[in-house]
């Protein structure tokens, strides 16, 4: 049976994420017929409607998915199924539905789609998940490349005037600029939050406000990390800097500062906030739930904390 809840896993006291098990592509150059299955290199046809992402609005990872679908003008191609933010031993829920049930899928948990893709899967449920309607099967729980097909594999199904998320000129930057930010940030709050080790914590700790510091130095001198225009980066950085005072500051021990006194960094991402296609995506009440009542390891007690004020998201930021 697929392992639901979230459990960390560490080597050595770090706490080391789990691969993502469903790696499929729903691609134009897929050789399968219209309504088929994958082909031999598991991409499946490019089809409107065909395909339905799960996200839940606590979780950064999915949050990106749902961004990015909503800046490319894919809302119509692809349908938005939403977990609740509090899970249980059985993992992600419909439990915003009706009847606890997904209308599109008929399930009531995310791990049955998942068993239904693979019987024997233990590992962890995870979002975002891309699940083929006609069959019940995950087409893909890898996050990095799910946004990346939806920049480039979906291209004849963004709505007109969306934009270039993913350069070509820019990509090799960008791949690299990523890559460090998903190692140090993304993915370091969580090297910070899950450590078991004061040695583990304290690498970790260190890496993500090294980073920070020099992507504030790197914005202060242009409005979004590649330049004038938003892209794929910029999605990423910000749904951990989203996050970051209402979760990991004080939940997962990333307390050197919070974002509101970084001024860069809060600028830039009160700049973002405001632009649409963010902030409306953005659910604090989600996330402050999602994180302080269900990581029992991290705070035993589930209670949720009132704060921090939020008002500080609509202010100006001054950026352009």
């Amino acid at each position: 049976m697929a392992r639901a809840q979230f459990s960390a896993e560490t080597s050595g006291g770090a706490f080391v994420r789990q691969p993502n098990r469903f790696t499929g592509r729903v691609t134009p150059h897929s050789t399968a017929p219209p309504g088929g299955g994958p082909d031999e290199q598991d991409r499946w046809p490019l089809e409107p409607g065909r395909y339905r992402l799960i996200w839940c609005r606590a979780c950064p990872w999915a949050h990106r998915a749902l961004i990015v679908r909503n800046l490319l003008g894919l809302t119509d191609a692809i349908s938005l199924g939403t977990v609740d933010p509090i899970r249980d031993d059985r993992g992600w829920r419909f439990a915003l539905d009706p009847d606890g049930f997904d209308p599109v899928l008929g399930i009531g948990f995310l791990s049955e789609a998942y068993l239904a893709t693979d019987p024997d899967y233990t590992g962890r449920v995870t979002v975002p998940a891309l699940v083929d309607t006609r069959t019940g099967q995950v087409v893909t729980n890898d996050y990095p490349q799910l946004t990346l097909d939806l920049s480039t594999e979906w291209r004849r199904l963004h709505a007109p005037g969306a934009p270039d998320l993913y350069p070509v000129e820019l990509r090799p930057e960008m791949d690299a600029l990523m890559a460090e930010i998903h190692r140090d940030v993304n993915n370091g709050v969580y090297r910070c939050g899950f450590a078991t080790s004061q040695q583990a914590y304290d690498e970790a700790f260190e890496a993500l406000f090294v980073r920070l510091d020099a992507l504030s130095e790197r914005l202060a001198g242009r409005r979004y990390l590649m330049g004038d225009s938003i892209s794929e980066a910029d999605v990423r950085l910000f749904t951990t800097l989203v996050r970051f005072d209402v979760a990991y500051h004080g939940h997962f021990k990333c307390n050197r500062q919070k974002l509101t006194e970084m001024p860069v960094l809060w600028a830039y991402a009160r700049d973002l906030f405001q632009t649409p296609g963010f902030g409306e995506t953005v659910d604090f009440d989600h996330i402050k739930r999602h994180y302080y009542a269900t990581h029992h390891e991290i705070n035993p007690t589930g209670i949720v904390p009132l704060g921090p004020d939020l008002h500080g998201w609509t202010t100006p930021h001054g950026r352009g």
